[in-house]
């Protein structure tokens, strides 16, 4: 294990280095730290990803164990995580493109959700965790959070919380707002689809303006005006019909009831569809999260 040098990524079960394998391929290798739930984390991985075979979701290509040494060894994503395109170089990647990732990562969680024989439940969806080939095609990646269910539809029994605050659905915090299930994703997707359009995270501590502070609740109050969103790098009408589409669909993805969200197949349709046939959806939350 001491051998890696060429450190590429670092996530919050271990580091991830790039690798070759005898045949010449590249590889990331994951090397777990997991130092809770007795390899949870590994076995999690392991059994979700073992399972899945689509275009959006990363191969898992083999993995190592031996006693406290674990590794994972997926292929390589040579344009790393979403995550560096949208909140520094922000709009790199251009609109149409952006538009295309949103797609696919919605794409890889409709496959996750009904594709296979079991329904898997990432739970950790956020621009992280959303990788990159060298044709910018997106990949779902990092399993460590996922949870399989028998069918699409269950409400899932769960004794902790888990995912990244920001990107947490509020009934995985508490059941009181409804039931936990695949729409639990579709909130997470949702989150991260708004943050990729606006350029941000969506708690910015460090603005100014308090009503800038909340994400969904700037961008809620441009488009229910009707007017241009006033983002920075729209340019073309073409590009504002782009913007505005990935924005609507944010919106109805995190409303506060879970089933007031479309699941994610729809969400593949809506963003597919037309934009006239999009209705503004009601305002997410009714006051902005704690900070």
């Amino acid at each position: 294990m001491n051998s890696f040098r060429d450190k590429v990524g670092q996530g919050g079960y271990g580091g991830v280095f790039k690798g070759k394998l005898p045949d010449g391929r590249l590889v990331a290798v994951k090397v777990l730290n997991d130092s809770k739930g007795n390899g949870e984390n590994f076995i999690n991985e392991v059994a979700s990803i073992n399972r899945t075979s689509q275009v959006n979701v990363v191969s898992l290509l083999g993995f190592y164990f031996d006693g406290s040494k674990r590794a994972l060894i997926y292929e390589f994503m040579s344009n790393g995580s979403l995550e560096k395109f949208i909140y520094k170089t922000y709009p790199h990647l251009g609109w149409e493109r952006l538009y295309q990732v949103a797609i696919g990562i919605a794409k890889g969680l409709e496959y996750l959700h009904r594709g296979c024989n079991t329904c898997i439940l990432h739970f950790d969806i956020k621009p992280h965790n959303v990788l990159l080939d060298e044709d910018f095609c997106p990949k779902i990646s990092d399993f460590g959070h996922a949870k399989l269910y028998p069918t699409k539809d269950s409400i899932i029994s769960m004794a902790n919380a888990r995912g990244t605050i920001g990107y947490i659905a509020p009934e995985v915090l508490s059941r009181n707002i409804g039931g936990v299930s695949h729409k639990s994703d579709v909130y997470s997707y949702g989150m991260m689809v708004l943050e990729m359009v606006r350029g941000r995270k969506n708690m910015d501590a460090s603005t100014d303006h308090t009503s800038e502070i909340y994400l969904p609740h700037w961008i809620y109050k441009h488009i229910g005006q009707g007017e241009h969103l006033q983002l920075d790098m729209v340019q073309r009408e073409e590009e504002e019909e782009i913007a505005k589409k990935m924005v609507l669909v944010g919106l109805w993805c995190i409303q506060l009831d879970p089933t007031n969200r479309p699941s994610i197949n729809r969400v593949v349709d809506m963003l597919e569809g037309n934009l006239e046939s999009l209705p503004i959806p009601p305002k997410p939350f009714l006051s902005s999260p704690p900070r």
